[in-house]
């Protein structure tokens, strides 16, 4: 079963710390994660979108454009939600390549009539690039936008949010660093 919100990949960062754009790095026996990851979720959602700049990608996809000159995964929200009609969109960074289906179906299950988001949390803190946002959350969203304030998490206390505790860090493992990538293809590759 699809779930019928739409599920939009997060791959407009800059990638600084890895020293080149992750989003296009080969993975899993793809050019890149991102095609990675959109083949992957469309598994899970009936509609896939990526979010970025500009259309980077070497193949066919639903792209949402940023709709600000700023980076951020706050303008990359208001972009998403000025661009669909949904009123909740699944939100995963691209660089997240281990979050699996137990992962979204427990956050799929936890949503409830009245939250701003549904948010995956670890022993590591909040994860904000993994969950649900509603476009309830718009207008702080601008608010924040306007006092330059661009960090979810920020947005996500100021929300009615609902955080879905995860023990297991493993899923959650972001590919940030060249280190944490060559570790990523060495855990993709025993699976």
């Amino acid at each position: 079963m699809k779930y019928a919100i739409p599920a939009v990949i997060f791959s407009g960062g800059k990638s600084s710390r890895m020293g080149r754009d992750k989003a296009l790095l080969p993975f899993g026996g793809y050019a890149s994660l991102s095609h990675y990851q959109y083949m992957r979720l469309q598994h899970y959602f009936s509609a896939v979108y990526l979010s970025a700049k500009e259309d980077k990608f070497d193949f066919e996809a639903s792209l949402i454009h940023d709709r600000y000159a700023l980076s951020s995964p706050l303008v990359a929200i208001l972009s998403v939600f000025e661009t669909l009609k949904a009123d909740e969109v699944f939100v995963l960074s691209v660089d997240a390549p281990f979050v699996n289906e137990d992962v979204v179906r427990k956050l799929m299950e936890e949503r409830q009539e009245g939250l701003d988001a549904v948010i995956a949390r670890t022993p590591g803190g909040v994860q904000p690039l993994c969950g649900i946002y509603r476009r309830s959350l718009m207008p702080l969203a601008y608010r924040q936008l306007e006092e330059k304030r661009h960090r979810l998490t920020a947005l996500l206390e100021k929300g009615s949010t609902h955080y879905v505790t995860f023990e297991d860090e493993r899923p959650f493992l972001n590919v940030n660093h060249p280190h944490e990538y060559e570790a990523a293809l060495c855990i993709k590759g025993k699976n």
